[in-house]
């Protein structure tokens, strides 16, 4: 559910509360890293340190932990891969995503890039006065 947001009555009084909106984002996405750091800190403490015990898992006064292992893919030889996808045209084994990077660096040389085009999405700029 989106909230109600009151905008200021002028582009000037906008423009200013973005910048003191994103500031205050940026602070908080700091917060967010620094929590999230601690949190993956102590998730591999735990997988290092649990298994040297003979303790399936641990409990504290709150939570329980335990290790799990999951099962994930690791291409281990993309032609390969590539060459699989290619034959049972399995492309559902792939995402679909550009890679934005590669692409600008080919247009920026003049190279374009079939099947690819050029949409202009407009973005807002914001700068400290």
């Amino acid at each position: 559910m989106s909230q109600m947001v009151t905008l200021p009555p002028t582009l000037a009084g906008c423009a200013d509360r973005l910048y003191e909106v994103r500031e205050m984002r940026y602070a908080k996405q700091k917060e967010v890293k620094d929590l999230e750091a601690e949190e993956n800190a102590l998730k591999v403490y735990i997988i290092e340190e649990l298994p040297k015990s003979d303790a399936t898992g641990i409990a504290g006064k709150v939570a329980r932990v335990t290790v799990v292992n999951k099962i994930k893919a690791s291409v281990t030889d993309w032609p390969l891969f590539y060459k699989y996808i290619a034959k049972h045209k399995a492309w559902e084994l792939l995402q679909r995503r550009v890679g934005e990077l590669a692409i600008r660096e080919r247009w920026d040389s003049g190279v374009e890039i079939p099947g690819v085009g050029h949409v202009q999405v407009p973005e807002v700029s914001i700068n400290k006065v």
